[in-house]
């Protein structure tokens, strides 16, 4: 969980991270830890114009409400109810993948770009995208679901009923679980000696570690992965031929040449020769910050002015005494 509070020229002014909690934990930690980056930094609450928050998972974006996330056990949360009545502010509530993909398109990877669809593989698969200097939605709800979307005949699901999804075959919790037989095998030792079997312990920079130190079945099992979400870019591709296609989060940071240049490679074979030289793959720049510029963007241009790219020094504490948003 990371809270930014940005001045009215997106110049960041305070900063919190705290670790994500269950639903009723969760929305309360998220004020607190709201208020506690406004007292650290002497910032009134009352000089917040607005709040933007990504959250992960389907949104009632009428209602401002998370509808589910099957990774954390969030169940319908009235997150802009709850932060609105705590705040005396203006909400936007968007879905947290949407939130980044929109700030790489307003200021890292994907800056003007026509049409950009964002794939984030973490505990799950994350999708978004910002067609036209839009964000993609549904009629009143947050769509591009691309992790639940089917692309193997495999029997494992993941928070639904249809297996054989992207999340199931290429997140980073579905390559811990196949790297974590590998280590109790004995074919990853280096994992073994870093990790041991314990699924929670394999992280994305665990993972990296492993490749490096010469566990080739680990690396393997990355590039499988790599394979799969290739082609799931060859399907956004013949569905919306996006020139931008940004690659995030966490197992992208860790591997980033190893992840892009087995996808890349994939869509560019697969995908309808009239279509092979139209897209780009390229990772995303703006790492965590992605999601907090993109939902603090979205409630500017929602409540206020319309997004602008940060100018000047991006210190905290050099712009404090502007009126900050979130």
């Amino acid at each position: 969980m990371l809270a930014v509070a940005f001045d009215s020229d997106m110049n960041p002014v305070a900063r919190r991270r705290r670790k994500t909690r269950g639903s009723d934990a969760g929305i309360a930690r998220i004020v607190s830890t709201i208020k506690k980056m406004l007292d650290e930094s002497e910032i009134d609450p009352k000089r917040v114009a607005g709040i933007g928050i990504g959250c992960p998972g389907p949104i009632d974006l009428d209602a401002g409400r998370l509808l589910s996330s099957p990774n954390l056990g969030w169940d319908t949360v009235d997150v802009r109810e709850v932060l609105s009545k705590q705040f005396d502010c203006p909400v936007a509530v968007v879905n947290d993948v949407d939130a980044g993909v929109y700030g790489e398109y307003l200021f890292g990877a994907a800056e003007g770009s026509r049409c950009v669809v964002g794939i984030f593989p973490g505990t799950g698969i994350g999708g978004g995208c910002v067609y036209e200097g839009k964000i993609l939605h549904g009629a009143g709800i947050s769509c591009m679901e691309i992790g639940h979307t089917r692309i193997s005949s495999g029997v494992r699901c993941s928070g639904g009923e249809i297996p054989g999804t992207l999340e199931t075959e290429a997140s980073r919790l579905a390559i811990a679980s196949e790297a974590a037989k590998l280590a109790y095998r004995g074919e990853a030792p280096a994992l073994f000696k870093d990790a041991g079997t314990d699924l929670s312990s394999i992280r994305s920079g665990t993972l990296a570690d492993a490749v490096t130190n010469g566990d080739k079945e680990v690396e393997r099992v990355i590039k499988e992965a790599a394979t799969v979400i290739g082609y799931a870019v060859v399907n956004v591709v013949h569905m919306l031929c996006p020139d931008k296609i940004v690659l995030g989060g966490g197992l992208v940071e860790a591997m980033e040449s190893l992840l892009l240049d087995g996808v890349r490679k994939t869509a560019h074979a697969c995908v309808m020769p009239v279509y092979k030289d139209r897209f780009k793959v390229v990772a995303a720049k703006l790492g965590d910050d992605a999601a907090v510029m993109g939902a603090a963007a979205l409630a500017r241009s929602e409540f206020g002015e319309a997004p602008a790219a940060p100018q000047g020094d991006q210190e905290p504490s050099q712009n404090a005494k502007k009126k900050p948003g979130k």
